[in-house]
């Protein structure tokens, strides 16, 4: 997949914006934005339980 840059930025933000409307805009990144940092931190949680779960099998064969 080649890379957006710039001008496609641009132009996916003005059709956004013609989409959703000025007042939707800051709602639908707000939401997204959450959305994504509860996504890393389940992320992060369950590579935290993998790594405890490896740990405990280590310590119990030892």
């Amino acid at each position: 997949m080649p890379n957006i840059g710039i001008p496609g930025l641009i132009l996916i933000l003005v059709i956004a914006l013609i989409i959703f409307g000025p007042k939707k805009l800051p709602e639908i990144g707000r939401a997204m934005g959450q959305t994504l940092k509860e996504f890393k931190a389940s992320a992060k949680d369950l590579t935290n339980d993998e790594d405890d779960k490896s740990a405990d099998k280590q310590n119990q064969n030892r």
